[in-house]
């Protein structure tokens, strides 16, 4: 007698199957940071000042101020107000990304037009959009393994002085005609030159592009929106609360104490973040075109961070800095973590990170009190909300026994984000941390995460508390 057929399994709906990509992709081939595994126990550390410059919008040329233009800028007013000398600083670390020709490691060049020294110490970090976030990582396990108690911690970044790059063809032709050695050799190498050649490509989309899964981060930004189900409607609608807030902010003058003013070189005074839009709206918002994945795609120029241009410092301090020159702390950093994932799904990583730091410090969802997560993307923000809120994805990834939950609005990025003020990637990272603290003072509010996703498939998150 013939046995009767297996029942079909039964199919997984499109939802949980999308969550079964997003939950094997972040864990597949991820490694631990085993550097991270339990509480710190070193000395503590403070911040104890910060400030920024506005944020200005690239304007399809280059910019007023360099990299070191704008972190000697935002330097000067900081280390001016110090009870200290400039040259009493441990040494100096600055996050930048896109470093230009002339300002090789941009801190110790700013360092120097700073006049902080020609024996300080400074050197540049470079991890993305997590840049200026590390540089505060780097000098607070420095403080806390007791191997210095001041230092100087920033981002600079001017997007607007991104280079334009020859075509690998061009490249070669170059070396062709300039290795030449007779006129016959150089004619016919001329004969070989070719108008598109003349056409340059431009260095931050190419930057902007993870080189092994060839997705740009736009698209990394529609991956995840897909498998979370963000429709375009729900990221205009957080964008446009994004320039509201910022708006608000500018407004009230939440940003005085935090944004101080720049003169260009022209005479021209910057003195607030200029990308914010308060008149826009949901229907303007509606008419922009899908940029990365046309035409079904949810991702605008609308709905994405700004390319922009700006700079953040931060001064970190030991508890004998603060005895020996009278400081007073904003917070204390209490904790960080860094966690890695598939580059096609970097959005996510705020997820991994920022629970990994809870559950280390045994702190519940309630127990935040604010949040800064950058809005590289509203898709990829509001993706990492639903994913914090789907059972699947916080027991197969995050590995929490139940639902992490619901981020109550009002306590993520309150004054707006990189939506409306812009995203200079190596110093957006600085922003959050200081941002992030100076809202909770504000509020009267305790304890707070900074966090962000970084570019080729990491994310960072910081723990600080008010003092």
């Amino acid at each position: 007698m013939a046995q009767a057929p297996k029942p079909a399994a039964k199919a997984k709906s499109p939802a949980r199957a999308a969550k079964a990509t997003a939950a094997r992709k972040t864990t597949t081939g991820r490694s631990r940071n085993t550097s991270r595994t339990e509480a710190s126990s070193g000395r503590p550390v403070y911040l104890v000042d910060g400030v920024r410059t506005p944020f200005l919008r690239a304007r399809n040329k280059p910019g007023p101020f360099t990299p070191v233009d704008l972190a000697v800028q935002c330097g000067r007013p900081l280390l001016t107000r110090q009870p200290f000398f400039p040259n009493e600083f441990d040494t100096v670390i600055l996050g930048c990304v896109n470093v230009i020709a002339d300002e090789m490691n941009p801190a110790r060049v700013a360092t120097l037009r700073l006049g902080m020294g020609a024996a300080m110490t400074a050197f540049t970090v470079q991890i993305n959009c997590g840049s200026g976030m590390q540089s505060i990582d780097t000098a607070f396990r420095t403080i806390e393994a007791g191997k210095a108690d001041l230092i100087l911690a920033g981002g600079a970044e001017a997007l607007s002085h991104a280079p334009l790059v020859l075509r690998q063809q061009a490249v070669e032709w170059f070396g062709r005609f300039a290795t030449a050695k007779t006129a016959w050799k150089k004619t016919a190498a001329l004969a070989d030159l070719r108008p598109e050649m003349a056409k340059p490509v431009i260095g931050l989309e190419r930057g902007l592009t993870d080189p092994l899964t060839e997705l740009n981060m736009g698209q990394t930004a529609e991956v995840i929106g897909h498998l979370f189900g963000i429709t375009r409607k729900t990221a205009d609608a957080y964008a446009l609360e994004s320039h509201q807030r910022l708006a608000r902010a500018q407004n009230n003058g939440f940003l005085d104490g935090e944004v101080i003013p720049m003169v260009a070189r022209d005479g021209t005074l910057y003195d607030h973040d200029d990308g914010v839009r308060p008149d826009t709206s949901m229907d303007k918002l509606a008419n922009l075109s899908p940029v990365f994945e046309k035409p079904y795609g949810n991702v605008t120029a609308g709905n994405s961070s700004q390319i922009t241009d700006g700079a953040c410092w931060t001064v970190l301090a030991s508890e004998e800095a603060m005895k020996k020159y009278k400081l007073e702390p904003l917070a204390r950093i209490v904790d960080s973590e860094w966690s890695a994932l598939d580059p096609s799904i970097m959005g996510l990583a705020p997820t991994l990170c920022s629970t990994e730091i809870m559950k280390r410090r045994d702190l519940s969802r309630e127990d935040i009190d604010l949040w800064e997560l950058n809005e590289a993307f509203a898709a990829q923000v509001l993706a990492c909300l639903a994913a914090w809120e789907d059972a699947e994805y916080c027991r197969d990834v995050l590995g929490l026994d139940g639902v992490f939950g619901r981020i109550d609005r009002d306590r993520l990025n309150v004054d707006g984000g990189a939506i409306s003020l812009g995203h200079p990637v190596g110093t957006s990272g600085n922003r959050l941390v200081l941002h992030l603290v100076n809202a909770m003072r504000r509020l009267g509010l305790k304890r707070g995460i900074a966090t962000e996703c970084i570019g080729g498939g990491q994310g960072g998150a910081m723990l600080l508390e008010v003092a």
